[in-house]
C-alpha cells in the first residue's frame, strides 16, 4: 500500500521509511523541506510540502492508504514561553491539519500517530502505568492530551486510528542515549538527581517495528505504549550503561544542576514514569529487546 509519513527525516523516520520499503510499500513523505528530506531517503520515495502551522491539502497525501504522523517540535529543549508554544502547536495544529487532509482524501484507511509517555505526567513515582492510566497535569501531559484528542478525530471519521505513546527511544545516533554517551565514555557518568525515578525506555528498532506492526494490524485501535516491558530506575540505567561500556558510573548529576541547564524541562528527567506496554503485548507484538542490558549491548556493540 501507499503510506504517507511525516517526520521522515527525524530520529525514527528514516528507519521507518526503510522498513516500509523492505515490506513492499510505496512511501510518500510530508516535510517542510521536501528536497532536503528526499536527499536523505532511499530512491523512489516521493514527497510533498507540509507545514504544521498551515492547512494541508488532501492532494498532498497523493492517494495514500495509510498515514504515519511523527512530526513535531523537539521536546528536549529549554521550555521558554515561545518554545512551549512551538511544542504545543506543532503537535496539536499539525495533527489537526493531517486529520483534515485525510478526511478530504477519501483514500486513507489507517492512521498511526505518535504521542509520548509524557501523557502520564511526572509525579507517578513507581506506580505501574498502562494505557488505561489517567493523564497527568503538567505541561507535557496537557500537550499530549490535546495532541491525542486531535489524532482521535480521525477515528470519528471512520479511519482506523492508533496513537503510540513513545517512551525514551534509545539509539546512539540521537535522543537521550546520544547525550549520555560522552560523559559515560570518559568515566564521568552517573545517576541524575535521586536516581530513583523510572526510565521507560525502548530500543529504536522496537519502536520502529511497533509502528510497522500497527500499520499491518488495523484492528488494533486506540492508545498503545511504545516502551520495553522492563522499565528501570535511573540509577540502574546509569549502572548498566557504565557496565556495558566498561566504565564507572558514580558521578551523580545533582537536580539543581540539571534545572539550571534545562529549566522546567528538567522535570521530564528528574521525575520519570514507570510505563508498561500492556496493549502491545495483548495485540501479539514481541519486543526484540525486552531487557536493558541486551538493548545497550546491541546498540553499543
Amino acid at each position: 500500500m501507499k503510506v504517507a509519513v511525516t517526520g521522515a527525516s527525524g530520529f525514527l523516520g528514516p528507519g521507518l521509511v526503510q522498513g516500509l520499503l523492505e515490506r513492499g510499500h510505496q512511501v510518500h513523505v510530508l516535510a517542510r523541506n521536501v528536497e532536503h528530506a528526499l536527499a536523505h531517503l532511499p530512491a523512489g520515495v516521493t514527497g510533498a510540502a507540509f507545514n504544521a502551522g498551515a492547512p494541508l491539502p488532501p492532494e498532498a497525501l497523493a492517494d495514500a492508504e495509510a498515514v504515519v504522523h511523527l512530526a513535531g517540535e523537539p521536546v528536549a529543549q529549554r521550555w521558554t514561553k515561545e518554545g512551549k508554544h512551538r511544542i504545543h502547536d506543532s503537535r496539536v495544529l499539525g495533527t489537526r491539519a493531517v486529520v483534515a487532509a485525510m478526511r478530504g482524501s477519501g483514500t486513507v484507511r489507517r492512521f498511526v500517530s505518535a504521542s509520548a509517555i509524557g501523557y502520564y505526567g511526572g509525579t507517578r513515582g513507581a506506580d505501574p502505568l498502562t494505557e488505561e492510566s489517567p493523564p497527568g497535569d503538567d505541561f507535557l501531559a496537557r500537550v499530549c492530551v490535546d495532541w491525542e484528542a486531535e489524532a482521535m478525530q480521525a477515528r470519528e471519521s471512520g479511519i482506523s486510528t492508533a496513537v503510540v505513546r513513545m517512551g525514551v527511544v534509545l539509539h546512539p545516533d540521537g535522543g537521550a542515549l546520544h547525550k549520555m554517551l560522552p560523559p559515560f565514555r570518559v568515566g564521568a557518568g552517573g545517576p541524575v538527581g535521586s536516581g530513583e525515578q523510572f526510565v521507560s525506555w525502548v530500543h529504536r528498532d522496537d519502536a520502529r517495528d511497533l509502528l510497522l506492526f500497527l500499520l499491518a494490524h488495523p484492528q488494533v485501535e486506540g492508545v498503545v505504549n511504545a516502551t520495553a516491558p522492563t522499565p528501570v530506575t535511573n540509577a540502574f540505567f546509569a549502572h548498566m550503561l557504565g557496565h556495558v561500556l566498561g566504565r564507572p558510573s558514580v558521578v551523580r548529576v545533582p537536580a539543581f544542576m540539571l534545572k539550571a541547564v534545562l529549566g522546567e524541562m528538567a522535570k521530564v528527567v528528574l521525575e520519570g514514569q514507570r510505563v508498561l506496554p500492556q496493549r502491545a503485548h495483548e495485540a501479539g507484538f514481541v519486543f526484540r529487546y525486552p531487557e536493558l542490558e541486551g538493548a545497550l549491548r546491541d546498540l553499543l556493540a
